[in-house]
């Protein structure tokens, strides 16, 4: 599996009108008719099957098509074309998981923390996302669902609601750093042939004698475990960041987390 490196795409690059049509199902369907031989949901499938596989780059309505079997022509009587395409794939690997758990058992750090990993998750099953700028997403089902839950777990902080929402992208950015950091690893043992152990074996000897001339001597103290594989980074700094927004919440009156200041008189 790959990301590829064929350059950054844009949501929302294609109609944005007939995007949300197909995402919200509002476009006009024919009364009569046969049955069309493929469906809206088969395309979305298959063209997500070829970024995991190939990365983004290999997307295009000729290799959907091939992977659908039918011809290009005939894949564009249900989707306009990649741009449209893409804000498909977007929507249907972010819909949310159904979780028979009842969404309001559990704290709001809790939740924020299951986001996280669930995130991180599915950035690892799905690399191809860290290629596509959101910064002007496309609002479909999935989006807006997944979003809904998770108001719906972390309302009782008392956070106003730009901070709410803040919350969420704070995670998600965190989320989005760690996962490319990994992903990148990933990439570089591959494209050098070199695994982890090999490229910083490679180094040892002239790193081994910086240590020893004395001109790093915080660096030289270091526990010998200090660069190893058992220290879970990840998990540290997203406990540290919501360690930060726990003391936020706590602070204001009127939440879960403080009681209010006493009336006056």
């Amino acid at each position: 599996m790959t990301s590829g490196k064929g350059g950054t795409e844009t949501s929302g690059s294609g109609d944005v009108v007939r995007t949300m049509e197909l995402l919200w199902d509002t476009g006009r369907r024919p009364s009569r008719g046969p049955k069309p031989a493929l469906t809206l949901d088969r395309i979305v499938a298959a063209a997500v099957r070829v970024a995991d596989a190939e990365g983004l780059e290999a997307v295009s309505m000729r290799r959907v098509a091939a992977e659908v079997g039918t011809g290009t022509m005939s894949l564009y009587r249900y989707v306009p074309g990649k741009g449209e395409l893409l804000d498909l794939m977007l929507d249907r690997v972010q819909r949310p998981s159904r979780d028979p758990a009842d969404p309001g058992t559990d704290g709001w750090r809790t939740a924020l923390e299951a986001m996280a990993r669930a995130t991180l998750d599915l950035y690892r099953r799905h690399p191809w996302l860290l290629q596509v700028n959101q910064s002007r997403p496309i609002l479909g089902p999935s989006a807006l669902e997944s979003t809904e839950a998770m108001l719906a777990r972390i309302k009782p902080t008392g956070l106003s609601d730009p901070e709410l929402i803040s919350a969420i992208v704070m995670i998600d950015a965190y989320v989005a750093g760690a996962a490319r950091t990994q992903l990148y690893q990933r990439e570089a043992e591959h494209r050098t042939g070199l695994t982890d152990t090999e490229f910083w074996q490679a180094q040892a000897p002239t790193l081994e004698k910086a240590m020893a001339s004395g001109r790093y001597p915080l660096l030289a103290s270091l526990d010998e475990g200090t660069w190893g594989g058992g220290f879970d980074h990840f998990e540290f700094g997203l406990q540290r960041i919501l360690d930060g927004l726990e003391v936020f919440v706590a602070r204001r009156p009127g939440t879960d987390g403080a009681p209010p200041p006493p009336a006056a008189g």
